[in-house]
């Protein structure tokens, strides 16, 4: 096994940065439950020199052009690309994710968010506005200032990546705080960022629990707050953002649905519903968690489906024939069994899995109910884990109002061949991404984002850029000006 631990538990104006004073915060690797590195939160003087760090870097990015920050940007890029395999190594050890997805779903697109900002940077420009007489204005798109990064623990170095892209693109600088779960990746990431060039104090990493954040996010040094994580969470950092009008970005969580027509493709909606509920061991926020299944189809999906997941592959994350690797921690793992003991006491029908394997480290097997009714514990909340609960649908209209019928808005996706009526449901779709013949691809190019109690702002695409800079108007007057007096 590679060595985990860093060479220190942040990273701050440009050098990695020790104080053994804070509270520990141990890694632990899910596959095992072994801890394999040991960090320390940050203490309010780590906190402080990551905050001046970033201020007192701030204006003299700014006024780097955007070409010569993006070239920054895309270097780092290509470092990202280069130790592809070291860093999803990194990341299996963090997360418990299998060495397959995160050899082609983490360091790589964060090194994609990287690459298309770099590329972006050079073209944040005004505008021209020519007005009567002679006058005109102009627009300018200003940074922010320091912006707050919050991550969570289902995708550490791609959140981190997705955050500083676009806010470094803008000319804000950052600090970021992973998830105290998964706290490795993101500082490779600022290492990385260094030897491209980022000049000191640009992009900083502190450890820590959620005091850290709090710190973090109410410092009136701060101008935006982006945060990845529960619809709980988000509310407090939300109202805390509010309470001195700094801009925020919400990426909540969501409780999505898949609907399934009867003339859709059996063995690609099969494979969506997988990718939907089991990749990342169900740990992902969009998940489509509640698939509709139209009558017509409904017995044969769950056949074909049943059949499918007895090829899933528990076991080593780092062999690359595993498919289902651990949950990120012994507590995930309880309220996942939590969600799968309501299941069964309200009623619905167990198919597969939902079993604890004779493994070392935090797994389950992937579950399968069906029987699922609207109003049942596993079809309200977010379970964050490989539970799939299946609900038999009759009608178009009947699928799109139960589909919207959550207070969660993230994604949604439809399988079915009539073109016309897959626009029609993601037309319909109360959800801010969505999916038509496939379900959970996030290509930087795209917008990502939640609509109802999952979120607020969008990452990723150019509209990113309108969440981290400001435009400023200026009127300059060609002509005397006159008064009445």
């Amino acid at each position: 096994m590679i060595n985990a631990q860093p060479h220190a538990s942040h990273f701050v104006n440009g050098v990695p940065l020790e104080d053994a004073n804070g509270a520990a915060l141990p890694v632990i690797y899910p596959a095992t439950g072994d801890t394999i590195a040991e960090l320390h939160a940050a203490t309010p003087a780590v906190i402080e020199a990551a905050l001046f760090a970033a201020e007192a870097a701030q204006a003299e990015w700014a006024a780097m052009s955007g070409t010569e920050r993006g070239r920054i940007l895309r270097r780092a890029a290509d470092l990202l690309r280069r130790r592809n395999q070291a860093l999803s190594e990194i990341e299996t050890l963090d997360t418990g994710k299998p060495i397959q997805e995160t050899l082609v779903a983490d360091a790589t697109s964060a090194a994609d968010a990287l690459e298309y900002f770099g590329g972006l940077a050079g073209s944040l420009t005004g505008e021209h506005i020519q007005l009567p007489g002679g006058d005109f204005a102009y627009t300018r798109r200003e940074a922010l200032g320091v912006c707050v990064g919050i991550g969570a623990w289902n995708y550490p170095i791609q959140i981190a990546a997705w955050k500083s892209a676009p806010a470094l693109a803008c000319g804000n600088t950052m600090v970021f705080k992973p998830s105290e779960t998964t706290p490795l990746s993101a500082l490779k990431l600022a290492e990385i960022f260094f030897e491209a060039g980022l000049p000191p104090g640009v992009f900083n990493v502190v450890q820590g629990y959620g005091d850290v954040g709090a710190a973090l996010v109410t410092d009136p040094r701060v101008a935006k707050v982006s945060l990845t994580g529960s619809v709980p969470t988000g509310k407090k950092v939300y109202a805390a953002a509010a309470a001195q009008m700094k801009h925020a970005t919400m990426e909540l969580g969501g409780k999505s649905p898949l609907v399934i027509f009867d003339d859709a493709d059996l063995e690609s909606a099969v494979s969506a519903a997988i990718n939907a509920n089991f990749y990342s061991t169900g740990q992902v926020c969009s998940n489509g968690t509640r698939v509709f299944v139209q009558a017509g189809i409904h017995d044969a999906f769950v056949k074909r489906l049943s059949d499918r997941m007895q090829n899933a592959r528990l076991g080593d994350p780092m062999d690359p024939e595993t498919t289902i690797g651990p949950m990120v921690s012994a507590r995930q793992r309880e309220i996942v069994e939590g969600f799968i003991a309501k299941g069964k006491d309200e009623g619905a029908t167990l198919v597969a899995g939902g079993t604890i394997p004779d493994l070392p480290g935090f797994f389950i097997t992937p579950a399968l109910f069906t029987g699922v009714t609207d109003d049942m514990t596993i079809a309200r909340d977010e379970i964050f884990g490989p539970v799939m609960s299946v609900l038999r649908f009759e009608t178009e209209d009947e699928a799109l109002r139960r589909a919207n019928d959550t207070e969660f808005g993230l994604a949604a996706g439809v399988f079915t061949r009539d073109l016309a009526r897959a626009h029609r449901m993601v037309a319909g779709f109360e959800a801010g991404t969505c999916w038509i013949n496939t379900y959970n691809l996030t290509p930087v190019e795209m917008p990502f984002g939640g609509a109802k109690m999952s979120g607020i702002g969008r990452e990723n695409s150019r509209a990113a850029i309108e969440h981290y800079s400001q435009l400023k108007s200026v009127y300059v007057a060609m002509n005397p000006t006159e008064a009445p007096f």
